[in-house]
């Protein structure tokens, strides 16, 4: 008879292997976990844009300037813009959670918008810091956190209800025109000159009626030569130019992005809206 004792280290060697075995299998069958919902500001040749947990990088869209922040981007326009929606993601380095917020479509579906800007994915973005949707149709734009002027693409309809046109004959027809971050309308003034504001008051007791739009300039759309903007002082504040052009607010707007009432107002043109192909400001 043999030892009882023989078979003990063959029994502990087979354990040992059945259990590296199993465990091998164990982590073949794992699968990755994936990285936490998140909003990130991410390195492109754009400048840093705010992407996914992948780096995916997110967009605005110039024709969603209703004041309600809803959504223009519908039917087969989603399938080239897919919708990003993160219920509760974590924010990187920069970035504000006041800033964010959530609407819901007219499909019942939610997004995620910046400073009420829905924001999309486009579908030709590959990888990680693509910014292929830059200025795609003039009216898509990389999200920045920074934008000093962006871009909206509107009927212009005057404080009188009626619509007009880019050149400010009645009729129907979108416009694109500058905004600030948030989306509101700035305007110039036809009796300006380059450089030089003629309307605000020393007292500035009718800036509340076009308040001056003081901004120290940041992020442009890459598509507007950020050179052809400056700043003046007026009376003590600064206020924003363009082309020489200062630029302005209209209170009747109210401070809701896609409102531009200031257009008719006392008639049309004399407080035109402002974009690319504005001409420069007269010398004073």
């Amino acid at each position: 008879m043999k030892p009882r004792w023989i078979a003990t280290p063959v029994v502990a060697l087979l354990f040992i292997v059945g259990c590296l075995t199993s465990c091998d299998k164990d982590t073949d069958d794992a699968t990755p976990a994936a990285p936490d919902p998140a909003i990130n500001l991410t390195s492109t040749s754009l400048g840093n844009v705010m992407t996914d947990e992948t780096g995916r990088t997110l967009y605005f869209f110039s024709n969603d300037y209703d004041s309600t922040g809803a959504s223009t981007c519908t039917g087969g326009c989603l399938t080239t813009w897919p919708v990003f929606y993160r219920a509760t993601p974590k924010l990187g380095t920069g970035l504000t959670a006041t800033d964010f917020g959530t609407i819901t479509r007219a499909d019942g579906s939610k997004q995620t918008t910046y400073k009420s800007w829905p924001l999309y994915y486009y579908k030709d973005d590959a990888k990680s810091g693509d910014v292929k949707g830059e200025n795609v149709g003039n009216v898509w734009f990389v999200a920045k956190p920074n934008y000093s002027i962006m871009m909206a693409n509107a009927q212009l309809i005057g404080h009188n209800g009626k619509s007009y046109t880019s050149d400010y004959k009645e009729g129907t027809g979108k416009t694109i025109y500058f905004t600030d971050a948030m989306g509101r309308t700035l305007y110039g003034f036809k009796n300006d000159k380059n450089n030089k504001n003629n309307y605000t008051k020393s007292d500035f007791s009718n800036n509340a009626v076009w308040p001056l739009y003081e901004e120290t300039l940041k992020e442009v759309p890459s598509t507007i030569d950020k050179t052809l903007f400056g700043s003046i002082t007026v009376f003590g504040r600064q206020q924003l130019t363009f082309k020489g052009w200062p630029l302005y607010y209209f209170q009747q707007d109210n401070g809701k992005r896609g409102l531009n009432k200031g257009i008719s107002f006392p008639q049309p043109a004399v407080w035109p809206i402002v974009n690319k192909d504005t001409p420069v400001a007269p010398a004073p």
